[in-house]
Order: C-alpha cells, then sequence, then structure tokens
C-alpha cells in the first residue's frame, strides 16, 4: 500500500505582513485562484506581491484586487499580460455569505494574507479583519519586545 505523499512545508509563495500589523485577525478562509498560465509560470519563480491587496464581493463572487504578479520576459508573447488584473477567488457560498455578512453589518475588511501551493493547487489564505487603533499597535509592539526579550534571558541561564 502506498502512502500519500505531503506537501512540502515552506511552499509559500508571497505573504502580506503588513496585514498583521495593521489588523486584528478574526476568521480565516482558505480559497482558489483563477489564474491564467503566465499568471502560474510567475508564481512557480515567486514573483509575486499581497501588498495592499483585498478582496472584494461583487455579484455574488469574491475578487482578489491589487495583487500584483510580475509577467515573466520568457513567458508566452502573444499574450497581453496585466500584472495587478482582478482575480476571481474560488470559494463556498456558504463562506461567500458568511464574508458578505461579516463586511457590510460588522464593519470587517476583507484581506489577503498568503498565497501558498498546495499539492499542485495555487491557494489564497484570506482574512475578516478589523482596523487596529494606534494604541493597539503600541501594545502590540511592546508585547512582542518583551517576548523576545524574555527569550534572551531564558537563553542566557
Amino acid at each position: 500500500m502506498a502512502k500519500k505523499k505531503k506537501a512540502p512545508s515552506g511552499n509559500t509563495i508571497c505573504q502580506n505582513k503588513k496585514v498583521r500589523h495593521e489588523y486584528i485577525i478574526e476568521d480565516k478562509f482558505e480559497a482558489g485562484l483563477s489564474l491564467t498560465g503566465w499568471e502560474v509560470k510567475s508564481l512557480r519563480e515567486g514573483r509575486a506581491q499581497l501588498v495592499d491587496s483585498y478582496v472584494v464581493i461583487h455579484k455574488g463572487e469574491a475578487w482578489l484586487v491589487g495583487a500584483h504578479f510580475t509577467p515573466l520576459k520568457t513567458a508566452c508573447t502573444h499574450v497581453v499580460a496585466d500584472p495587478t488584473r482582478d482575480r476571481k477567488l474560488l470559494l463556498h457560498r456558504r463562506e461567500i455569505d458568511k464574508i458578505i455578512g461579516a463586511t457590510q453589518a460588522k464593519g470587517y475588511t476583507c484581506v489577503a494574507l498568503s498565497i501558498y501551493w498546495k499539492q499542485n493547487h495555487i491557494k489564497c489564505e484570506i482574512a475578516l479583519a478589523k482596523g487596529k487603533k494606534q494604541h493597539d499597535k503600541r501594545a502590540a509592539d511592546k508585547d512582542r519586545d518583551w517576548a523576545r526579550q524574555k527569550q534572551r534571558l531564558m537563553a542566557a541561564k
């Protein structure tokens, strides 16, 4: 009996680190991405950025807006590549309904956290988030610094 191979760890293509500083993450979802051929080639090379990207619900469909996939020079020459086009996110209806309810009624924002490989599929991790106030950001920085200092003290003993 053959065992199934697990995907290797470290298969993250890109992350949006700014989101964790700017927002309080409440709920996460895993969504598939509808991509063209040159975009997949670009992702294999690791040429993607999620800075300032977010998720919009339009006509009952989720779209990733603001993500930048840099086209490769060696990719197809007869296709006009638009690096910042809106990309469709593949989610279940109940997940889309949950996102719609949270963003419209409760004031949440839906942002992209990371893009990664899951077996041979490209997935996007999105999250419902609330914006942090300035004092929340300072408190988080203070806690992180204290945790780092505590680690140093424990390692010195």
